[in-house]
């Protein structure tokens, strides 16, 4: 049996991951943020949501590391605390996106016929509209909040895996060792889920990096459009949106979040470059 499986633990993919300057620069900025989540409550100076308006728009200070917002809450400890929300935005609608995305890319690829018209037309109809311009249309549909932001961007990522499992489906179904598997009377789950899936896998786990940081950007754009986290909750897009008239008085309320937002997305899309490379084998 002919296995062309390549898998990111493979010890090769680790080593030109490890030389790959790219991959350990993004790394490095996703285990700085993961650090900031974890140890937020530690690291916070002030409980994020408490609000102070005789202490409102200050500079930095060594009470106020970043300064203060509008409200005279703490920035800094908000960007903590914003860390967390963020990651947990991005891993939960990559997850979500991820597995209805595999599962009617696998569906769609290994069946074909009307199955696979059916489904590649509804994931043409969601790709014909922005992004976020689509989140948008859904987050209103379903009110805001958070938690309908994250549905949201799910939704409109889906897609994007379903198309990329697909066009790696129609090429291993036609292999041998697929073909022996049927012909040994396997059923088409057990294929799909032993054999045709794991040597799909590649592609999927580097539109999963990037599509962290773009579920990240996305959520972040709907709260700075007052679609996304509700007000006084510490997200870096709701940060932005309650303070960008404030920039000029408190510039640190501003530019802290970006760049955060900016931080975090360029490390999980450098990252996902340098696997993309790792993971092509014409490039061993």
């Amino acid at each position: 049996m002919n296995n062309h499986q390549v898998s990111v633990g493979q010890p090769h993919v680790l080593r030109k991951l490890a030389r790959h300057r790219s991959a350990m620069i993004g790394a490095s900025l996703i285990l700085f943020f993961f650090i900031l989540a974890i140890f937020a409550p530690i690291l916070a100076t002030h409980e994020p949501k408490n609000t102070n308006i005789e202490n409102r728009l200050q500079g930095w200070s060594g009470e106020h590391i970043l300064g203060t917002d509008y409200n005279g809450r703490d920035i800094f400890s908000r960007v903590l605390y914003g860390s967390r929300i963020s990651l947990k935005v991005g891993f939960i609608a990559m997850t979500f996106s991820l597995g209805f995305g595999t599962l009617f890319g696998a569906f769609a690829g290994y069946y074909g016929g009307w199955l696979d018209n059916l489904i590649m037309r509804v994931m043409d109809m969601l790709l014909a509209m922005p992004s976020i311009l689509l989140a948008m249309v859904i987050v209103t549909i379903l009110g805001q909040s958070l938690t309908n932001a994250i549905i949201a961007v799910s939704i409109v990522y889906i897609p994007q895996y379903a198309r990329i499992l697909r066009a790696s489906v129609l090429k291993v179904r036609e292999l041998d060792y697929v073909t022996s598997a049927k012909v040994i009377g396997a059923s088409d789950i057990r294929i799909l889920v032993t054999t045709v899936l794991p040597n799909c896998i590649a592609p999927l786990i580097v539109q999963a990096t990037l599509g962290i940081g773009a579920a990240i950007l996305d959520a972040a754009g709907l709260s700075f459009l007052g679609l996304g986290a509700e007000i006084g909750v510490p997200e870096w897009g709701a940060m932005l949106n309650e303070n960008t008239k404030y920039i000029q008085k408190a510039p640190l309320a501003v530019t802290a979040p970006g760049l955060a937002i900016f931080l975090v997305v360029l490390g999980f899309n450098l990252l996902g470059d340098a696997l993309r490379d790792a993971l092509d084998p014409q490039l061993d």
